[in-house]
């Protein structure tokens, strides 16, 4: 029963839950509360956002040594064109399957919303973007100049930031929600879109599989190699991602998958399945381009601009990169784009990491089993990397 009360999941569905059935019971002093702890709980939360950038992105780029440059850098960007293709695909299916389901927009029939009983303004110490061109060029310098002592003191920073997620972000994230869905079902706005939900959650799960068909064609094609001599050992990964909602939890497993493969090398999967755990989200950027596109639906009326989202995507992608290893680490690591390129406000932020956390496992278990398909990527450039260089000695 512990184990249950203590999983992150559990909370923010709880907190979905005693929000959606408070809010009926609402009067006004109660709710103008409710909204001042929406805001201080918000603004903390946003704080907290460009420091997660910070101490990730900077630790990740410090841990790609100069000496095998070239295939960390290929496999760098085959994991971030496979994060923003699964967007891309996720947009197209967003703007040919939402309007189609029927979601309307109810603002006009909603309760009015008082002022908050006090306002407490917690501004972050910079900018969402001002934070990740920060982050990528120390990362770059102290790779460039090979400064261990700072590489040091950056993971100790994110060893520091990790802590603030896990003792800070993650356990206000319910009482968050909570205030948020009493507000919404305080509205009205909530109650009427449940099903919608439920039907989204099933189409991104479909299309996770989708975009693993795709990822293994590609490879197939590329390595010139069966790519079901490497899915068919998927299946364990799979299960354990979903049952744990972790990458790191799921990592023993994944290499002993990758290692049962004829078709992949041990000495490339010894580097890539841990490497690729870290970096490479496609399944939760799919599911997350697909969910705000719905929820800006829901809430505001419209689906994002087709510009506004390519922005979006090409900035999530990055974002995924050097998000943290915790559930929900992809959507909380872009909530700054969220509020800057989307416009979100709490409410649609609430919404969003609800949904998200809803089918995390199912994105972790994409993200998971799509890395045995880089693999395959990486090891032909490998191939042709050794053959390259053994032509140039010989001649």
């Amino acid at each position: 029963m512990q184990k249950i009360l203590n999983n992150t999941i559990f909370r923010l569905l709880l907190g979905a839950i005693v929000g959606l059935i408070a809010g009926s019971y609402l009067n006004e002093t109660l709710l103008q509360i409710i909204l001042s702890t929406r805001h201080i709980l918000g603004q903390l939360i946003l704080f907290l956002v460009p420091l997660i950038i910070l101490g990730f992105v900077v630790s990740s780029i410090t841990k790609l040594h100069r000496d095998s440059l070239r295939i960390i850098g290929f496999s760098v960007a085959i994991a971030y064109i496979s994060s923003i293709g699964a967007g891309f695909f996720s947009a197209t299916l967003g703007y040919e399957l939402i309007p189609r389901l029927q979601v309307t927009n109810t603002a006009s029939e909603l309760r009015e919303i008082p002022e908050m009983l006090f306002k407490l303004d917690i501004p972050p110490v910079f900018g969402v973007m001002t934070a990740l061109t920060l982050a990528l060029m120390i990362g770059i310098g102290i790779l460039w100049i090979e400064s261990k002592p700072l590489e040091k003191v950056f993971d100790q920073f994110k060893d520091i930031v990790l802590l603030l997620v896990n003792r800070v972000l993650i356990p206000i994230l319910p009482f968050y929600i909570m205030s948020n869905f009493a507000i919404l079902s305080y509205e009205g706005s909530i109650q009427s879109q449940l099903p919608i939900f439920i039907q989204v959650i099933l189409i991104v799960i479909v299309a996770h599989f989708v975009w693993l068909a795709i990822l293994y064609t590609l490879a197939g094609l590329y390595s010139k190699k069966n790519p079901w001599e490497v899915v068919k050992h998927y299946g364990p990964a799979y299960l354990t991602a979903v049952g744990t909602m972790s990458s790191a939890a799921t990592l023993g497993v994944a290499l002993q998958s990758a290692h049962k493969s004829k078709v992949l090398k041990p000495a490339i999967t010894d580097f890539t399945i841990p490497f690729f755990s870290n970096i490479h989200l496609c399944g939760s950027v799919l599911t997350e381009v697909f969910f705000v596109m719905t929820v800006s639906q829901v809430l505001y009326g419209s689906i994002p601009s087709i510009g506004t989202l390519i922005v979006f995507i090409l900035l999530l992608g990055i974002f995924a990169i050097g998000a943290p290893g915790v559930p929900g680490g992809t959507v909380m690591a872009s909530l700054g784009i969220i509020t800057s390129v989307l416009g979100f406000d709490d409410a649609g932020i609430a919404l969003t990491l609800t949904i998200f956390a809803l089918q995390d496992s199912f994105g972790t278990a994409c993200n998971i089993t799509g890395d045995g398909a880089l693999s395959m990527m990486v090891t032909k450039y490998s191939e042709q990397r050794e053959s390259s260089t053994t032509e140039t000695v010989q001649s």
